[in-house]
């Protein structure tokens, strides 16, 4: 299989791992054509970020 790799051609390293995030629930961001969804973005992020996006309408933290 070959390594996957990151936006810097890096090898994809785990973003989160408690909970594990992901399509693949890997903590990383794999994936693959039968994903309908788009589960390929992991980044960090602040509390401010956070507050902010949901109070633009972008609740990043609330489960669907």
């Amino acid at each position: 299989m070959d390594a996957k790799l990151n936006v810097l051609g890096e090898e994809l390293s785990a973003c989160s791992d408690n909970p594990l995030t992901g399509y693949f629930r890997d903590g990383c961001c794999n994936t693959e054509p039968a994903d309908q969804g788009s589960h390929t973005v992991c980044c960090r992020v602040t509390r401010e970020f956070l507050d902010y996006s949901r109070s633009m309408g972008n609740d990043l933290t609330t489960p669907q």
